[in-house]
């Protein structure tokens, strides 16, 4: 039943329309495509704030990109208007797209990860700095510098 309310709704769209909505996903894919081509060059070069800046567009592009891709898992027949020439370039694109995507995936996971490192490493030398110069009471109740090694310490995190 569901599905052939499903198939009515589909019949309703036009043709031209359907054209329209893979014109909009091949375009949604170029878009795509040379915002992560700009943040894959930015994570390489360690500038922040150009990734920084591009999160918007990209939450935006993704928002967009989601929908359409939705929309063509749902309706796997609509792309039957398409021939076989257009089918493969779509492919195409969408292979270069996924690509794109595995990149900019390890390349944030680096950058994370190096992140994570140098903030660890921040800590252990701030920790090592404060344990050397600090005074606190021992085991056994005196005040001593030789048993400061339970100290703690703040960090700032957006270091």
């Amino acid at each position: 039943m569901l599905f052939d309310k499903e198939m009515e709704n589909l019949e309703q769209i036009k043709p031209e329309d359907i054209r329209q909505k893979i014109a909009d996903y091949r375009n949604i894919i170029n878009v795509f495509s040379e915002l992560l081509q700009t943040e894959n060059q930015a994570l390489k070069a360690y500038d922040t704030d150009t990734v920084g800046k591009l999160f918007e567009k990209k939450a935006h592009i993704v928002s967009v990109y989601r929908t359409l891709v939705a929309f063509f898992i749902k309706n796997k027949e609509t792309l039957n208007i398409l021939s076989s020439e257009e089918r493969a370039s779509l492919k195409a694109q969408a292979a270069s797209l996924d690509n794109l995507l595995k990149e900019n995936d390890q390349l944030l996971k680096t950058r994370m990860e190096t992140s994570q490192t140098v903030m660890n490493s921040i800590i252990k030398i701030a920790k090592a700095a404060n344990n050397a110069n600090a005074t606190s009471y021992g085991r056994l109740g005196t005040y001593s510098p030789q048993d400061n090694s339970k100290n703690a310490i703040a960090v700032n995190r957006t270091l």
